[in-house]
């Protein structure tokens, strides 16, 4: 069996839609088998043709149309057609009407997430980005919006609290056990942000009072005795509201706000109109559960869709080909929050290893898309790096450019000219152009040229006149569907560096850091210095002030000067990355046997002098990850990155062993806060407890069992857990075997256990990690513990030249697909690099992508599959 590719939907051609929905009512008798859904929506037609709802999984029960404020009449077959896709009215009344319909869904039975279903015995929802269309029949696209009011039925011991958008309304008891809940939204809104839960939760409850004096009841509801883990997610909420008031002057706009946990869920959360519905692992945390980088996570992404508010909520995309404009514009949000509540040039760092690690790739491969696409196939695998990384970068080139005091103006008009509004990336910009006087067309071309530009820097001195005549060149690779490419408009922030740990002035300027715009396909710089300047270096790229890759040919020699010079946290990071980079492939490719003194002691000196800011000094440690290798030079060898890559932590290893023994000697910070400035001292220990147990050293295991053992937290549990996986001996399936017995109970730390073993292990594990009794197949949490953290973390064996790897997996993708499409279809994404490999290895991936095809896939799997493969398919 084989599933065709999903047909395309095309920007080119939107229309709106020809009906105005006024207010929208819905009914809800609730029920975990069996769910009914009453729906009376009141239109207002535009024209005389046909009106089409999307509907999915839905039973039929009743179907009435009432005109004129007069009684609803039930229509004739011959009035509608209803198919596995929607309902269409053929003849729908030309004035307003109302219409009513009755369906019949099953909760439990919707094992895709999508639409209402049943997570541990309690109801919720999943509406982005088409789910609603399986609650009741509705025209199911962002650009219909309209008020709700929802009444909500059930029995009470089951569903105690019944929670949807909006402001509470009256509830109350019912004959029979039953009970009703109704809930009010004033503010309109598309379908995909209606929500609803209900069920028996413990209740963490707080207030915060806004800018203008209003209270607003914060409520954070989880399973039954979770409530003290949700501490983290409240101070995070607070914090998140107080930011968006201080820096874009957005205050809450209803009296309650809620978040509702769930363990069953595709995403990471979601931004429902006042009820957000969170995936479990992003609100529950304590020291002895939740690891540093769990609570980083759950401050940011709680920020992310607070700020959604109104980025998103209040204002939202006209069709899902804007989704940057939501996305890209709150995760530049939620990246300045964390960086003012931790570090920012730290922030930085970590925003740009996602970025490359996730869309540099996607731009590079078979999946690369412009940032607002101009077609898709299948709509959940437009929620990419692309969308919300790159997207984010394109806010902050933006903001760069015009400076931090327009860009607010510019945010303050955009708030001002569209709340309530549906809107484009077109009106998004054209609010700047207002506030800027600037003609902004040419950046937009970001937004429409998908593919990484490559910046090429060249230097030539002239000492008679001291001038440093800098040239730039741009140039993006073909990507599918777009051999042409045009150049695009890249900011780079600049500095003349003095050698001595300063700056230098230039063509009689100030010595301060300048932005030099590269617009077209080349640009010259000409820096003049004093007469008898010594020749300088020069800084580019700093802060990485745009997705570009950077290069510059340099050699081994000027680049560790260039970094011992750096007065850029990110660009001394980023050195050194290059560096490491170019001592990897050389190590890999048998050109280098072991690593280069010069360099490791380079690495280790700037840890050293790191020390003070530990964050910092942890971040130094790092070296790219093999997938992050795969684009610096092809045919790409897995298993041969990820030998070069452990040769040389062994070597920093050494180096930096009286580093080591000094701070993981030192007690851990206490009594523990997950806070910055603890985290900052706990990340420094946690990467040296990684160098420890990539170098494997004699006496490593007993060591790192050790710590294993006193660990104060789960954060220094799991990162020596992890270290004890590459170490021989027994050490490591005795810290298995305990950290499964103390933690077995509980979901959310298995996943960790689970997930260290996949990412770490061999083909052969992945496997046993299927077969074991806790591996759940409709929990995307588990799954992804498993299959994407082998897949997409451990490369090496992933992509084993005999395919091992593949066939591991293989047939849990595809009874993943089946239950879950959506998850099905994120697993095939493992795939998007398989022609950068090397012949066996690629050769092995493409008829895996083959197998799967012909076994049958759901359209958004064989949306991923089939474009992966491409011609080749």
């Amino acid at each position: 069996m084989r599933t065709e590719t999903p047909v395309a939907v095309k920007l080119q051609d939107y229309a709106p839609y020809p009906f105005t929905l006024n207010g929208v009512e819905l009914h809800f008798d609730l029920g975990a088998e069996t769910t009914i859904v009453k729906a009376s929506l009141s239109v207002t037609p535009h024209g005389t043709g046909p009106m089409h709802l999307d509907g999915e999984a839905l039973k039929l029960r009743y179907i009435a149309v009432a005109e004129g404020g007069g009684a609803a009449k039930p229509l004739d077959l011959a009035d509608f057609t209803a198919d596995a896709r929607g309902l269409t009215l053929h003849t729908p009344p030309q004035g307003p009407f109302v219409l009513e319909t009755e369906v019949e869904i099953s909760p439990e039975s919707n094992t895709a997430l999508s639409g209402l279903y049943l997570s541990g015995g309690r109801l919720c929802t999943q509406c982005e980005a088409e789910g609603f269309r399986r609650i009741t029949y509705y025209p199911d696209r962002p650009d219909v919006m309209s008020s709700f009011r929802v009444r909500m039925v059930g029995p009470k011991d089951a569903f105690p609290i019944l929670l949807s958008n909006g402001t509470p309304g009256t509830s109350g008891e019912l004959p029979g056990g039953r009970h009703f809940a109704e809930w009010i939204d004033p503010h309109k809104k598309p379908a995909y942000l209606f929500a609803l839960c209900a069920g028996d939760y413990d209740v963490l409850r707080d207030t915060f009072t806004t800018m203008s004096g209003k209270t607003v009841d914060l409520g954070i509801h989880v399973d039954k005795g979770d409530a003290p883990r949700a501490a983290w997610a409240m101070d995070s909420l607070k914090r998140s509201m107080r930011w968006d008031e201080e820096t874009y002057g957005r205050e809450y706009d209803l009296g309650v706000f809620n978040i509702v946990a769930v363990r069953d869920f595709n995403f990471g959360a979601m931004e429902n109109k006042g009820l957000n519905i969170f995936n479990s692992a992003y609100v529950l945390a304590d020291e002895a559960t939740a690891t540093d980088a769990d609570f980083e996570a759950i401050e940011s992404i709680v920020a992310h869709e607070y700020f959604h508010n109104w980025t998103g909520n209040r204002i939202t995309c006209r069709d899902w080909f804007q989704l940057c404009l939501k996305e890209g514009l709150t995760v530049f949000r939620d990246q300045n929050f964390s960086a003012d509540m931790r570090s920012r040039p730290v922030q930085r760092i970590k925003d740009v290893i996602r970025l490359r690690a996730r869309q540099f790739g996607e731009d590079a491969g078979p999946l690369a898309h412009a940032v607002r696409p101009d077609t898709y196939g299948a709509i959940d695998n437009l929620y990419t790096a692309t969308v919300y990384e790159k997207g984010a970068e394109l806010i902050g080139m933006l903001r760069r450019m015009i400076g931090p005091e327009t860009y607010r103006k510019g945010m303050d008009l955009y708030f001002e000219r569209h709340d309530g509004q549906a809107v484009t990336i077109e009106d998004f910009y054209a609010c700047f152009e207002t506030v800027t006087g600037r003609d902004l067309s040419a950046f937009r071309r970001w937004y429409a040229q998908a593919g990484t530009p490559e910046v090429r820097v060249a230097e030539t001195w002239d000492a008679a006149t001291a001038t440093l005549t800098v040239t730039f060149a741009q140039a993006t690779p073909p990507t599918p569907g777009q051999t042409v490419k045009h150049p695009v408009p890249i900011p780079l922030l600049c500095a003349v560096l003095d050698g001595k740990g300063g700056h230098a002035a230039a063509n009689g300027a100030s010595a301060e850091p300048f932005l030099h715009g590269l617009d077209g396909a080349t640009g010259t710089l000409a820096l003049r210095l004093p007469p008898g300047s010594p020749r300088p270096m020069l800084s580019v790229g700093r802060d990485f002030s745009a997705p570009v890759r950077l290069t510059r040919a340099l050699s081994r020699d000027e680049r560790i000067a260039l970094v011992k010079a750096e007065t850029d946290a990110f660009n001394t990071w980023d050195g050194l990355q290059t560096l490491i980079k170019e001592e990897l492939l050389a190590l890999s490719d048998g050109s280098q046997t072991n690593p280069n003194l010069d360099l490791v002691e380079a690495i280790a000196n700037a840890v050293r002098g790191a020390m003070h800011d530990p964050a910092f000094a942890a971040l130094l440690t790092r070296l790219p990850e093999v997938g992050e290798l795969f684009l610096e030079r092809q045919p790409a060898d897995p298993v041969a990155l990820a030998a070069a890559r452990q040769k040389l932590q062994g070597s920093l290893c050494a180096l930096l062993a009286g580093e080591i023994a000094a701070t993981l000697s030192a007690p851990a910070p206490a009594p523990y806060h997950p806070g910055a400035e603890q985290a900052s001292v706990r990340a420094l220990r946690t990467a040296f407890i990684g160098l420890l147990g990539a170098a494997a050293t004699p006496g490593a295991a007993e060591t790192l069992s050790g710590l294993y053992e006193k660990a104060p937290n789960m954060t220094e549990s799991l990162a020596t857990l992890r270290a004890l996986t590459f170490t021989p001996g027994e050490a490591k399936a005795k810290a298995l075997a305990h950290f499964e017995a103390l933690w077995t109970d509980n979901p959310l730390v298995m996943d960790k256990w689970f997930s260290v073993q996949a990412s770490t292990g061999t083909a052969e594990d992945v496997k046993r990690l299927i077969a074991h009794p806790a591996f759940d197949l409709k929990n995307p949490n588990r799954v992804r513990a498993v299959i994407a953290a082998f897949a997409m973390q451990n490369l090496a064996a992933f992509h084993a030249p005999d395919g091992s790897g593949y066939r591991a997996v293989e047939a849990t993708i595809l009874a993943a697909d089946k239950v879950n499409p959506a998850l099905g279809a994120r697993l095939l994404t493992a795939f998007e690099q398989w022609r950068l490999l090397e012949p066996r290895a690629g050769a092995e991936a493409q008829a895996c992508l083959k197998r799967l095809i012909e076994a049958g896939l759901s359209e958004n799997a064989m949306d991923i599959a089939g474009r992966a493969l491409g011609k080749d398919g």
